[in-house]
């Protein structure tokens, strides 16, 4: 129910040839307490958490579970983007507030979706978004020009996208240093009204701006799953115009169970 700590992994892997693992930290410090570790096998997809170079070093194999990830967070992403256009949750906390309010929402149908990344989730999202009516444009520093032809998807530069879209979802891979990609001055060149959804790491958004932008309202929404600092107690919670999830876009029965069976197969096929 918990990240285990540095300690932990040290005293339970300490005569370990093999982890399943999750997000928690296998820093240099961490891996050299392992001495006898072959391979790291994540219930998941993202490997930031690990040392990668030592680890090559060392000659310990990484795996993870890129494709089990796809529908949970793809499902998630949709979810936020519906409860964010129509207010569901605003309504829900009125109505228990009993506060009988009605405001009025907007359609996905005809809006400009950005979406930053263009891997598999980015694609797949990309695809359900421009069935459901749609416009998506795109962003990647490696674009996959012909899928997106095929999608009739545009791709455009950061500074366009950020510019023109109604809505912007974040599905860039980890990599562990991670800089915001949306601060002041990426809000400022912003449509005012426009949804922010981020599924993928804390540290792309700065919260701070966010916060700012969410109050003036220049931001009509954010539905965000992942944070800087998790669990996430931030002033952003302050707010009516958010949709916030405790980091759960890959928690669903079906897909933890398929994740962890995956995991668990690739250790031993590495072992």
């Amino acid at each position: 129910g918990r990240r285990i700590t540095a300690q932990e992994i040290i005293e339970m892997g300490s005569d370990s040839t093999g982890i399943i693992a999750g997000v928690e930290p296998y820093t240099e410090e961490v891996l050299s307490y392992l001495p006898y570790l072959k391979c790291i096998s994540r219930v998941g997809v993202g490997i930031d958490n690990i040392d990668q170079s030592y680890a090559k070093k060392r000659k310990i194999k990484i795996r993870n579970t890129p494709n089990v990830v796809i529908q949970p967070v793809v499902e998630l992403v949709l979810a936020l983007i519906f409860d964010l256009l129509r207010k569901i949750t605003l309504h829900t906390n009125l109505v228990k507030s009993l506060r009988w309010e009605k405001h009025v929402g907007n359609l996905l149908y005809g809006k400009t979706v950005g979406i930053i990344g263009t891997g598999r989730i980015g694609k797949k999202i990309s695809e359900l978004l421009t069935l459901l009516g749609a416009n998506v444009i795109a962003y990647d520093l490696y674009p996959d020009n012909k899928w997106a032809d095929s999608n009739r998807i545009k791709y455009s530069s950061y500074e366009i996208l950020l510019r023109d879209s109604d809505i912007i979802s974040l599905h860039i891979s980890p990599t562990g240093k991670e800089k915001p990609l949306i601060g002041e001055k990426e809000i400022k060149s912003m449509k005012s009204g426009v949804i922010i959804i981020n599924t993928s790491r804390g540290h792309f958004i700065d919260e701070k701006a966010l916060f700012d932008g969410l109050s003036t309202e220049k931001i009509r929404g954010a539905g965000l799953d992942v944070y800087v600092n998790e669990p996430y107690y931030g002033d952003i919670i302050k707010l009516d115009n958010v949709a916030l999830t405790p980091h759960v876009a890959t928690l669903t029965k079906e897909s933890r169970l398929e994740m962890e069976f995956e995991a668990t197969k690739n250790l031993l096929d590495v072992l």
